[in-house]
């Protein structure tokens, strides 16, 4: 049994690990608890790089017997993390990449000891969590009771290589294009109800990103 501690951005992002992404890996013998990033009374939000590394340093150093991981998103990514602004001229996911072994890189320099670089396995999504909706245009329109959106759900996603290359302006992100559509939409309960309707496995086919992470975490030895 390998357990996996989720740094994650805010709570849909806990949601989603508790939920859908921990049931997947039970199957693996991997286990998923989710901690939402900062101190009680200002969890969440866009964080910046010193509270993302003031948590890993944290977590790794008070449980040496479990691994530590992140899922937050790369789009209005905060102030500080190392990498960043990583050279235009890389893919978008050589891009997160480059910002993700920085991340490893720093944790390991401050804490050798704790072993970061068999137990931390940063990842930031790519280019937020919505992305990952739009692997199933249908199943996501469905699981918010609108069967209508399907039809620019679908415009949206093969406007792109992938779900994650949605871009990541401020009028463009996944989630902003998902409001644009749907102002109803609530972030923590639907993002999870559509995140079942579209399932990990179509999640895995779409999003090569999101797949490298799974199935690294599905890989984990026991400590």
């Amino acid at each position: 049994m390998s357990r996996v501690v989720v740094i994650v951005e805010g709570q849909t992002e806990e949601s989603f690990v508790k939920g859908p992404l921990a049931e997947a890996l039970w199957q693996h013998q991997v286990y998923l608890t989710p901690i939402v990033l900062g101190v009680p009374g200002h969890k969440g939000g866009r964080p910046n790089y010193a509270r993302v590394q003031k948590d890993l340093l944290r977590q790794l150093k008070q449980d040496a017997t479990a691994y530590c991981s992140t899922m937050i998103d790369l789009y209005g990514l905060g102030q500080g993390f190392p990498g960043t602004p990583p050279p235009r001229q890389l893919t978008n996911i050589q891009k997160v990449e480059h910002i993700e072994r920085a991340i490893k890189d720093d944790i390991c320099d401050r804490i050798p000891d704790f072993r970061p670089d068999l137990r931390l396995i940063p990842y930031l999504s790519l280019h937020e969590y919505e992305g990952l909706l739009f692997s199933d245009p249908d199943a996501f329109a469905q699981a918010l009771t609108q069967p209508g959106l399907a039809v620019g759900f679908h415009k949206v996603r093969n406007g792109f290589p992938t779900p994650e290359d949605i871009n990541d302006r401020p009028e463009t992100a996944p989630s902003k294009r998902v409001l644009t559509a749907y102002s109803a939409y609530r972030k923590v309960i639907e993002g999870t109800l559509a995140a079942r309707a579209v399932g990990i496995e179509k999640m895995r086919q779409e999003c090569q990103h999101f797949r490298s992470w799974l199935e690294h975490l599905e890989a984990l030895p026991d400590l």
